[in-house]
């Protein structure tokens, strides 16, 4: 994998990944937006910091492709996020972010505590094409990506304020994406996320997956010598997914050639099982769960899919007992679901 670093106009950085030497010139830039600015409240009943960015109001909405800001830039056309004519695969910083480097201090005098939101988001540009998935991807490009993700992961922990970072993707309008264009995002907080510190508590009192696998038969959707696809026995989406390594790894920065391929193969056929379900794109939420820094010991690395649908033209809402509760009613059986996901061919 190559890389190369190339600091934005505006102060931002863009990364090129690619299985080549990326050596372009460099064209035209966008306008400057100047520094992000937001800040984190304490809520004192939920026991969370929520984030407040005020800018992300003007961010960019469902613009058309001409004039779409992930593709590549093009001598005398419209500038994008990424001032090359081609590229592999794209990660910059995010124009509009919820956390920032440069994020400010937070306000005084508020009935709550406040703290700062120092941190860091990317956008992760999967391929120079306007359409695609992870699904529809070249095996060589997903290896690439996972790849891209736990370079990410290790450039991010190194940053002595960073404690957790997630890789996720937020796929379909129906989810509320605001680009077409295939991307993921990358959030690096500078504290553990209240779902993340459930989950190394969990981890911390035993191997919660490896304990799993024995008892998975009925639940499998795909699997190969090293990586499982499986709807978990509580999942609380109808077509839930969770991609993992069977054998323990905090994170993907810690696989070998053959997991990458591994991990990779299995992801991108998830995605295609999902959108031949319904024989529709699958919205959905997709999110990395690796190791918070300092849990690498004992947290298993996971891949857990959100999909929105629930039938070929029915979405699964959040109701008042999961939204208001925190207790999800499932209407569909994880059994049952996963034996239509895994009969799926592809």
């Amino acid at each position: 994998m190559y890389k190369r670093i190339y600091p934005k106009q505006d102060g931002r950085i863009l990364y090129l990944y690619g299985l080549e030497p990326h050596t372009s010139p460099a064209l035209e830039e966008g306008e400057n937006l100047g520094q992000p600015q937001s800040h984190a409240r304490w809520h004192p009943l939920r026991q969370e910091w929520v984030v407040y960015a005020a800018s992300r109001q003007g961010r960019t909405f469902l613009p058309p492709k001409e004039f779409d800001p992930l593709a590549p830039s093009q001598p005398g056309g419209f500038p994008t996020e990424i001032p090359f004519q081609n590229f592999e695969i794209a990660v910059f910083q995010n124009r509009w972010p919820s956390l920032s480097p440069k994020a400010g201090e937070p306000l005084e005098g508020l009935a709550v505590p406040t703290r700062d939101a120092h941190g860091d988001c990317e956008v992760v540009v999967f391929t120079p094409e306007y359409s695609g998935s992870l699904g529809s991807l070249p095996p060589k490009r997903r290896e690439l990506l996972v790849q891209v993700w736990a370079d990410r992961y290790k450039e991010l922990y190194a940053r002595p304020n960073i404690q957790y970072v997630m890789p996720f993707e937020n796929r379909g309008e129906a989810i509320g994406v605001t680009l077409h264009h295939p991307h993921g995002q990358i959030y690096a907080y500078p504290w553990v996320p209240p779902i993340l510190q459930k989950e190394v508590a969990a981890f911390r009192e035993k191997p919660v997956l490896t304990e799993l696998l024995p008892n998975l038969g009925p639940y499998v959707v795909l699997e190969d010598e090293h990586t499982l696809a499986c709807i978990p026995p509580y999942a609380r989406y109808p077509y839930e997914v969770w991609v993992f390594p069977k054998h323990f790894h905090p994170g993907p920065w810690t696989f070998g050639e053959a997991q990458v391929k591994s991990f990779a193969a299995i992801l991108g056929q998830t995605v295609q099982k999902l959108d031949r379900l319904f024989e529709r794109p699958m919205p959905y939420i997709m999110a990395l769960h690796a190791a918070p820094k300092g849990e690498e010991a004992h947290f298993h690395f996971h891949v857990e899919f959100y999909p929105a649908l629930r039938t070929a033209d029915k979405l699964k809402y959040l109701a008042g007992t999961e939204i208001a509760a925190g207790t999800f009613a499932m209407d569909a059986l994880p059994e049952e679901t996963a034996k239509a996901l895994r009969e799926v061919e592809l």
